[in-house]
């Protein structure tokens, strides 16, 4: 091997064993809602903990993740895929409902950022709110195929055209950030189903394999279940996932009042 050859990959040896340089350190406060079940006596409160953002990943669940993984360890919160799938890491960031693994840290250190669990539900500690009577709505509207003739033998099949018609819906994470944004879900949340569920079940009703639509429409055909949707839209402006419950619910009210 010549001399210069040697001395290249010298070089090229000290430039990767020599250390990065390190930014100086840019520390935001995150103000997060603290709430131990086992001791209920404690009133709930917001813990500040502070995070250097240029040691920290861009979104706000890396923030979580960081302060769970090196400042306390009894942070409790949702968390799952961290791509906007899953729906588990639904919370209220900075006065809006919405998924940690989707919202970016705003890196005005002036500015501190409050994280609460998702707003007017039971919790069941820090940033996990029980969605029991969430799931049960949902399971209320029977949210699969129901077919009045024989399944086929093979493919249940659907045209294009049909197939088009659910779109903006399937999409629906059940993460309950429009549900929990919505003031009638808050003051009727035993009556009201809300948007998350009313959407799926919207979504059942226009499905051209499903042979129920009608039964679907008359099982809401109460002062409560559809109507104490206002068309505040709040739910469609809070979806993380660019959705519109509203919109479905409107259509919904439609085609009961078509229905007689």
């Amino acid at each position: 091997m010549n001399a210069s050859l040697i001395s290249y990959y010298t070089a090229l040896a000290q430039a990767t064993a020599a250390p990065a340089t390190s930014k100086a350190p840019l520390l935001k406060t995150f103000e997060i809602y603290r709430w131990n079940p086992e001791t209920p006596d404690v009133a709930p409160k917001l813990q500040s903990y502070k995070v250097d953002l240029n040691q920290c990943g861009p979104m706000v669940l890396d923030a979580l993740i960081k302060i769970k993984n090196e400042e306390d360890s009894t942070l409790t919160f949702r968390r799952s895929c961290r791509e906007g799938i899953c729906g588990s890491c639904a919370m209220n960031i900075g006065g809006g409902n919405t998924l940690a693994c989707l919202s970016r840290i705003d890196r005005d250190v002036a500015q501190p950022l409050k994280i609460y669990p998702l707003p007017h539900m039971y919790v069941v500690k820090d940033l996990v709110p029980d969605l029991t009577h969430f799931y049960k709505q949902y399971k209320s509207i029977e949210p699969y195929l129901k077919q009045k003739t024989p399944p086929p033998e093979k493919e249940n099949l659907q045209s294009i055209e049909d197939r088009k018609k659910l779109d903006g819906l399937y999409e629906c994470i059940l993460c309950a950030c429009c549900s929990t944004s919505c003031p009638s879900y808050w003051w009727n949340s035993d009556v009201y189903l809300g948007p998350a569920v009313l959407m799926q079940a919207y979504r059942w009703m226009i499905d051209s394999r499903d042979h129920f639509g009608a039964e679907r429409r008359q099982a809401l055909q109460d002062p409560f279940s559809v109507y104490r949707c206002h068309t505040i839209m709040n739910c469609t402006r809070t979806c993380p996932k660019g959705l519109n419950p509203g919109l479905a619910i409107a259509e919904i009210k439609k085609a009961m009042s078509k229905d007689g």
